[in-house]
């Protein structure tokens, strides 16, 4: 039974990447340019660096809590898995699961956001969605090896590497938010558009968090799927 919820958990995993993934496509590649249309741009992507300043505190914690987990799981789980292991996945999954979703950006709002900040948001829920499924069906799977059936841990051995690139993938897309945000808004003015309403410096600041200095996690996972 718990090798069928890794298979409904795998299944809805996959479903957030290729969900977000159309999200993030939309919106951000239009070539609407009318002064009304790129009115509407500037202030989705105003409310949307407001939702990732909502989300900055968390996405910290969670990546406090991924470094000492990750190095542990990047080239997949023995049959006989560390003591250290266990809690430092669990308190990555918790992290993750704690990570603020800025209603901004859930799936019914983020539909409405025009311009560069519907990427933005596509990216977001990609990594909030990977992230927090990879590590918790990492989680799962180790438990699997240690304590399920024959069956059961051999599903798990074959499955865990898909888990753990689901967690690096996540990260990668967090760490193209700044770069993303960066283009959007140049692309809509830059400083001398936005004014007050949004500062260089401001830009500057998020673009920092959300990088691959701040988000991306090494090493690049060193195991493969059905090993």
């Amino acid at each position: 039974m718990k090798a069928l919820r890794i298979t409904a958990l795998l299944l809805t995993l996959s479903g957030v990447a290729g969900a977000a993934g159309l999200l993030a496509g939309c919106g951000g590649s239009s070539s609407t340019s009318t002064p009304g249309a790129e009115r509407l741009q500037r202030e989705d992507l105003v409310a949307t660096v407001r939702g990732l300043r909502q989300a900055e505190g968390s996405l910290r914690r969670e990546m406090a809590a991924a470094r000492i987990a990750w190095p542990l799981v990047a080239n997949g789980l023995p049959a006989s898995i560390p003591p250290n292991v266990p809690p430092a996945v669990s308190a990555a999954s918790a992290a993750a699961r704690a990570i603020v979703l800025p209603p901004l950006m859930s799936e019914a709002q983020a539909r409405s956001l025009t311009g560069p900040a519907a990427g933005i948001a596509g990216l977001f829920r990609t990594f909030d969605g990977l992230n927090e499924r990879g590590w918790t069906l990492t989680g799962a799977a180790g438990a699997e090896i240690e304590g399920g059936s024959p069956a059961a841990a051999q599903f798990a051995r074959e499955n865990v590497a898909l888990y753990i690139d689901s967690v690096y993938d996540g990260h990668f897309d967090a760490a193209l938010i700044g770069k993303s945000l960066l283009a959007g808004y140049e692309k809509l003015g830059g400083a001398a558009t936005f004014g007050g309403a949004l500062t260089q410096a401001e830009v500057d600041a998020l673009a920092g968090a959300y990088s691959p200095a701040s988000e991306q996690l090494h090493p690049h996972p060193g195991v493969k799927l059905g090993a």
